[in-house]
């Protein structure tokens, strides 16, 4: 007769694989006795890792409010870290010309969101390709990627200033928070670079330098410069 048999050969073939998967599931339970200890010593290790880097994260990522100035016609830092440089060079983006740069290095540990220095408009924001040199490095400005802000200052008015924000070796995403034809107040948060970076501030021939060599300066209330 036709067919003879196969309802026979598919119960076996039900049968065999039921009874492999059954046997897998013996065998993962018999092995999980074995290795279920060391899985869990594993974890538990890497759970002690995370601890401290998780406490670290939200240490580094912590945004304090600053405590702005109110006087007329001063410039505030632009960003928490140590004034390393202060010289003339010539920037031809959007300071179209011979300016004074005061150089701030931030470290891992210090505060990694950025103020505005003035308030007034944002007018020019680009994005630079480059390499990821320590920021330790002052030749770091000339090569590392970065985001240079062009700000027209509504106080002092119309004065031009220009914000550089450099990724390092460890830093290597600069995120900006603001765009072109923002307007922006002095110590408004305008952007976050991750770990250790360095920003430059320039300012016109014209403003008064008020920090020096060495100073730690606070982001949106140190007095960087006067008009």
């Amino acid at each position: 007769m036709k067919n003879y048999g196969r309802a026979g050969k598919a119960a076996r073939r039900m049968l065999l694989w039921t009874f492999l998967a059954l046997a897998a599931l013996a065998a993962m339970g018999i092995l999980a006795v074995f290795i279920g200890p060391v899985i869990f010593m594993v974890a538990a290790g890497l759970f002690l890792v995370w601890v401290p880097f998780a406490i670290f994260t939200v240490y580094f990522f912590r945004d304090p409010t600053p405590r702005v100035p109110a006087a007329p016609g001063l410039v505030v830092a632009p960003a928490h870290g140590k004034v390393d440089v202060i010289d003339t060079v010539h920037e031809p983006r959007f300071m179209d010309g011979e300016c004074r740069r005061v150089s701030i290095f931030l470290s891992v540990v210090d505060v990694h969101v950025q103020n505005a220095p003035v308030s007034g408009k944002v007018t020019y924001l680009k994005y630079n390709e480059g390499k990821f040199l320590n920021a330790l490095r002052t030749e770091s400005a000339l090569h590392n990627e970065n985001v240079l802000l062009g700000i027209v200052a509504s106080d002092p008015n119309g004065e031009k200033i220009g914000v550089r924000l450099m990724a390092g070796l460890i830093a290597r995403r600069i995120i900006p928070w603001v765009g072109e034809d923002d307007e922006i107040e002095r110590g408004d948060r305008i952007s976050l670079i991750q770990f250790g970076s360095r920003v430059d501030l320039y300012l016109p021939m014209t403003a008064t330098i008020t920090v020096k060599l060495g100073d730690h300066v606070v982001g949106g209330e140190t007095v960087m410069a006067t008009f």
